[in-house]
């Protein structure tokens, strides 16, 4: 096997030999996301630029590709098919890590000085605790550090970390998931990040900061700042202002980002951020030209942030993934997705819309009938919180053939009958439609022959004022390609237990008789009280909806 492995390991170009041995880093069975190892390449130089224009995360990406194509590495595939992470088989991983110590690599060491070498030649450290309970001192075997160029943390190896004074070339650190809280008894101090003037990649995700140093704002040459999950973290130090070469960068929705900081960061590729009321930070997005994925949270609105946010957007030419979270508790507002729909134009290269803020369908309509292209390659599409959607809607966005996950929560419906033509969501793999309590859907024959997940909602009250008190929603000898679930959601408020009991057993019945079925999930809403009488009345809330 070794002999077979090596064939395939040399017949690899220089590169992609690079990037493989990079990868004995992780532990053994670890799952790798496949975003942060290709930024990691970026950082220590394994990816090289093909021309100036050319992102180099999605030339890492194509290396990442052709060593699954050839076998190198197990890819971990989404509910949508889509490879979001790998895996390395152990005897590959066994023998990558053989090759690293004959190279010194990488060393790999743990808290009780299991190591490939500790010798004064440490380019990459990969430190890792196979023993959790182990009592840890810091490093002090390794004779010199000063040529270490990346690090690695596994949790809990954090205890094992030395001072980062002790490194004066370093390229990589990544902590993430580590507890650098100040309840931790890790004594390493933050602010010495500032000393790492050479510093690419900095991974602090899910490491319970609750501040980052201004000492930050010394690594000019940082490009990946990953702060997410650190809920303790309230703002940024205004000198992250200096890290023009950023980009990407990574903060959790309740940061507050001060002014000035976003015009500054004109390499940001990816940014997923936060804004409070401050229109000046919207506006100061339309200066990031190169900016592809957006993530981007309110926290409250006025129409001169609105305004300020769809100006900038509309000078973003590469973006191909744009998600927009509203976290207000106010009541809904329409005007950003009003804006969106009448001054947007989206590129034709989107491939990922999310919303949580308020939207009326209309604009989507807007979109696709000013030119049907601008959304011929959107995989994804997310509206969680929809007024009112109607039949020619759906026939609308059925007509979208890349779109392969679907996800729509309806409010104040007034359409009583949706129905699902067999000839839209050709691509289909989750659909998700979930339209309260005043509507029932159903599905023609041979109406999403791709999906593997569906979810969606049952009126009840509606499906047996209209007639259909067989509760036939087309599922039977249906939705032939489902692998993953089928969820109901019942909406029984308005009818008598007996009748919900009634339904419940129609619906389960065509649930268990479905032949691919894995997992069936049926959900009444109000449930059910146990020793309910038949004639008692079930509660119908606006909660519903």
């Amino acid at each position: 096997m070794r002999t077979i492995l090596s064939f395939s390991y040399y017949d690899l170009p220089s590169y992609l030999k690079t990037c493989l041995l990079y990868i004995c880093i992780y532990p053994e069975d670890c799952m790798i996301y496949r975003d942060r190892l290709i930024w990691k390449w970026v950082a220590e130089g394994f990816v090289h630029h093909a021309n100036q224009g050319t992102s180099q995360f999605l030339l890492g990406l194509n290396y990442f590709n052709q060593l699954i194509n050839r076998s190198m590495i197990q890819p971990i595939y989404d509910r949508l098919g889509m490879i979001y992470a790998c895996r390395v088989h152990d005897m590959v991983l066994d023998f990558i890590c053989n090759l690293s110590h004959e190279a010194m690599f990488v060393n790999l060491l743990d808290d009780i000085g299991n190591s490939i070498s500790s010798q004064s030649k440490v380019r990459r450290l990969s430190l890792q605790n196979k023993y959790e309970d182990h009592q840890a001192k810091p490093l002090t075997n390794i004779i010199s550090m000063s040529r270490v160029r990346s690090i690695t943390v596994f949790r809990p190896a954090i205890n094992i970390m030395p001072s980062l004074l002790r490194f004066e070339v370093l390229r990589v650190l990544d902590m993430s998931g580590c507890n650098l809280g100040e309840y931790s008894s890790l004594q390493l101090n933050l602010k010495d990040v500032g000393h790492l003037v050479h510093l690419r990649y900095l991974g602090l995700s899910s490491t319970k900061i609750s501040k980052l140093p201004a000492e930050i704002g010394s690594l000019q040459f940082l490009e990946m700042l990953d702060l997410g999950g650190n809920h303790e973290l309230l703002a940024l130090p205004s000198t992250v202002c200096n890290l023009k070469r950023l980009i990407y960068l990574n903060i959790s929705p309740c940061v507050v980002v001060p002014d000035g900081v976003l015009r500054n960061l004109t390499s940001i590729e990816v940014l997923k951020v936060a804004l409070g009321s401050l229109s000046i930070i919207a506006q100061e997005l339309g200066d990031l030209s190169r900016l592809r994925d957006l993530r981007i949270f309110f926290k409250d609105g006025s129409l001169d942030l609105y305004e300020g946010f769809v100006k900038s957007l509309c000078n973003l030419h590469r973006i191909k993934s744009l998600s927009i979270v509203c976290y207000s508790r106010e009541a809904p507002s329409y005007e950003l997705m009003d804006l969106l729909g009448e001054r947007w134009v989206p590129p034709g290269h989107l491939c990922r819309f999310l919303s949580h803020k308020p939207i009326k369908l209309s604009a989507l309509q807007g979109w696709i009938k000013r030119d049907p292209s601008h959304l011929s390659n959107l995989s994804e599409l997310s509206l969680m919180s929809v007024k009112d959607v109607q039949q020619e809607d759906m026939e609308t966005i059925g007509e979208l053939m890349s779109l392969r996950l679907l996800q729509i929560k309806s409010t104040h419906q007034t359409q009583r009958l949706l129905v699902i033509r067999a000839d839209w969501f050709r691509c289909m793999v989750v659909f998700d439609l979930n339209c309260g309590s005043a509507t029932q859907i159903i599905f023609e024959p041979g109406a999403l022959p791709r999906a593997e997940a569906v979810r969606f909602s049952l009126g009840v009250r509606v499906a047996k004022e209209d007639g259909n008190c067989g509760f036939n929603l087309g599922l039977q000898g249906n939705l032939i390609s489902l692998r993953q679930y089928l969820c109901v959601y019942m909406y029984v408020g308005g009818v008598r237990v007996g009748e919900a009991k009634e339904a419940w057993a129609a619906v389960r019945h065509a649930l268990d008789t479905h032949p691919n079925l894995r997992e069936i999930g049926l959900f009444p809403h109000p449930p059910i009280a146990e020793g309910a009488h038949d004639d008692d009345l079930l509660c119908d809330s606006d909660e519903e909806n």
